[in-house]
């Protein structure tokens, strides 16, 4: 298991470096003085390989972790695991190579997929620091034989909070189509789809322990 999240992480850490070094390339065309809101208008052409970028790199992301896991639910675990450290690392990097984000609280655009997604730096930390942490103990579980059983409920719990944390991040999505300053993040609807999330996972290790 350590060797093999060795490299996955390896992979993660060096993709992020490849993705980041991206972004220093688009700021230092269209944002010569600095990446801020309100967005500028991008040439419909860039967009789509913008897009395309994204895409490749979710393929990307499900490619290393089909290769580091030994069945479906080790490779579940691990593209959250890549997912993760690489979301991680983009800012790490970022910040290295540009000093930003100068806050954890700097907005950023996060994602184009389908839509734009928009909000402070910490939110999509939040996200990728909790799927390495429950990911990880959830592999460790399984490798000593005590793999956790979800039920259909537990599931639909979590993907319900996972939604919600998305909706969070798209709900002012027009904001960025129009390029106009974004109205203020919607915390309270992003904290209540991390905890439906974790609570599900928390409440379906409980319900397993009962049950073995």
């Amino acid at each position: 298991m350590k060797h093999r999240l060795f490299w996955l992480a390896l992979y993660a850490v060096t993709m992020a470096y490849v993705e980041s070094a991206v972004v220093v390339y688009l700021r230092a065309l269209y944002y010569p003085d600095g990446f801020a809101f309100p967005l500028v208008a991008l040439p419909a052409g860039m967009i789509a390989i913008e897009v395309g970028r994204e895409g490749s790199t979710l393929l990307m992301l499900l490619a290393i972790a089909a290769l580091a896991g030994r069945d479906p639910w080790e490779r579940f675990l691990a593209f959250n695991i890549a997912f993760g450290v690489w979301d991680v690392f983009y800012y790490v990097w970022l910040w290295i190579f540009l000093g930003w984000p100068p806050s954890l609280f700097t907005w950023d655009l996060l994602f184009l997929i389908p839509v734009p997604w928009l909000g402070p730096v910490l939110a999509p930390l939040i996200v990728s620091i909790a799927l390495i942490v429950v990911s990880l103990w959830l592999w460790q579980l399984d490798e000593r034989g005590a793999r956790v059983r979800f039920s259909t409920g537990h599931w639909m719990s979590a993907i319900a909070g996972g939604v919600i944390v998305l909706v969070s991040f798209m709900i002012d999505f027009q904001s960025a189509v129009d390029l106009r300053m974004p109205a203020p993040f919607r915390w309270d609807v992003f904290s209540v789809g991390v905890l439906m999330a974790l609570a599900a996972v928390v409440h379906g290790y409980r319900r397993s322990l009962r049950s073995s």
